[in-house]
C-alpha cells in the first residue's frame, strides 16, 4: 500500500493528509480538522471527549477510525487518528461549527483535484503555488520553496535506496545536515523563529532556503559517489553535505557582515516590505 503524506490548506490553516494510491482516497488528521472547525486550544482533548461520546452513542465513526503515521511538529512521525472523506463528512455533523458547510465544499474540491492531478501531474505544482500565494508568500520565494521540495524528494529517495527508514532515521539525518550548515539543530532553529507545529522550511528566507537546498543536494550527490552501506556511513555523508553549505554560509556572512540564520521569516519580511494600503495603487 503506497501512501503519500501531504498538507492541505483550508482558510490559511494546514491539515495533514495522506493519499492512498491503492484505495485512491485521502485520509485526514482528525485533530487538525477539529482544530480548524472549532478553533479549540486543545483539539486533542476535544477529540478525546467527542470520541468517548460517539462510542457511548454506538457510532461507528469512533470505533472504525484508522491510525496512520503523520509528521508532528518535532519532525518525527507518530500514529495519528485519521478518517477518509466519506467518514469525515459524517463526523462534521457532530461538530457544531459555522465553518461546517464551507469545509464540506472544500473537502469535495480536494477529492476532485487529486483525481485531476493523477491525470495531469503538473496540476500538483500549480496547486502548491496557489496554496503558498494564499498564505501570503511572494512568487520568488515560492519558486525557491517548490525547488526545495524537489531536492528534498531526491535526497529522501537516495536515503531509501541506502536502506534508511522514514521517521527517526530520516529525522536524525536531516537534523545533522541542518546543524552542520546552519550551526543550529532543527529544534534550535525553530525556537529561533518562534515556531511550534509549523514547517521550518516554510519560514526560511530565500537565502536560508538556498543554503538548505545546497546542503541537501550536496548530501545526495556525495551519497551517490560514496555509496554508504549503513546508518553510520550515512551520518558521515550528511555531515559532508552540510559542510558544503556551511562554507558558503560563512563566506557570505564574511562578505556581507550579516548573519544568514535569523529569527526573520519569508512571510514576515514580505508583509514588512509591503507599502501601507493608503499608498498602494
Amino acid at each position: 500500500m503506497k501512501k503519500q503524506n501531504a498538507l492541505q490548506i483550508f482558510e490559511s490553516k494546514k491539515i495533514r493528509t495522506i493519499w492512498d494510491d491503492e484505495q485512491e482516497k485521502w485520509y485526514f488528521s482528525i485533530v487538525d480538522v477539529i482544530e480548524v472547525l472549532t478553533e479549540s486550544p486543545n483539539a486533542r482533548k476535544y477529540w478525546s471527549v467527542l470520541k468517548t461520546r460517539l462510542k457511548k452513542e454506538g457510532s461507528e465513526l469512533a470505533t472504525n477510525c484508522s491510525q496512520l503515521k503523520m509528521q508532528s511538529s518535532d519532525g518525527k512521525f507518530y500514529k495519528t487518528d485519521v478518517t477518509d472523506t466519506e467518514q469525515l463528512f459524517r463526523l462534521i455533523q457532530s461538530i457544531p461549527s459555522p465553518k461546517a458547510e464551507p469545509f464540506k465544499l472544500w473537502l469535495a474540491k480536494i477529492a476532485n483535484e487529486r483525481l485531476d492531478e493523477m491525470q495531469n501531474p503538473e496540476l500538483t505544482v500549480e496547486r502548491a503555488m496557489q496554496d503558498y500565494l494564499q498564505l501570503g508568500y511572494s512568487e520568488s520565494w515560492i519558486n525557491q520553496r517548490l525547488k526545495s521540495i524537489e531536492i528534498r524528494k531526491e535526497l529522501t529517495d537516495e536515503w531509501k535506496k541506502r536502506g534508511m527508514k522514514e521517521g527517526l532515521q530520516f529525522a536524525v539525518l536531516t537534523d545533522i545536515i541542518t546543524k552542520t550548515w546552519s550551526g543550529k539543530s532543527t529544534k534550535e532553529y525553530k525556537k529561533l523563529k518562534d515556531l511550534k507545529k509549523e514547517n521550518l522550511r516554510d519560514h526560511m528566507t530565500n537565502t536560508e532556503l538556498i543554503l538548505n537546498m545546497l546542503a541537501e543536494a550536496s548530501t545526495k550527490d556525495i551519497s551517490q559517489s560514496f555509496n554508504p552501506q549503513n546508518f553510520e556511513e550515512n551520518v558521515e555523508v550528511a555531515k559532508k553535505g552540510g559542510d558544503v553549505a556551511k562554507v558558503a554560509r560563512e563566506k557570505l556572512e564574511e562578505s556581507t557582515g550579516k548573519k544568514v540564520v535569523t529569527s526573520q521569516n519569508a512571510k514576515a519580511l514580505l508583509n514588512k516590505n509591503k507599502p501601507p494600503k493608503n499608498l498602494e495603487s
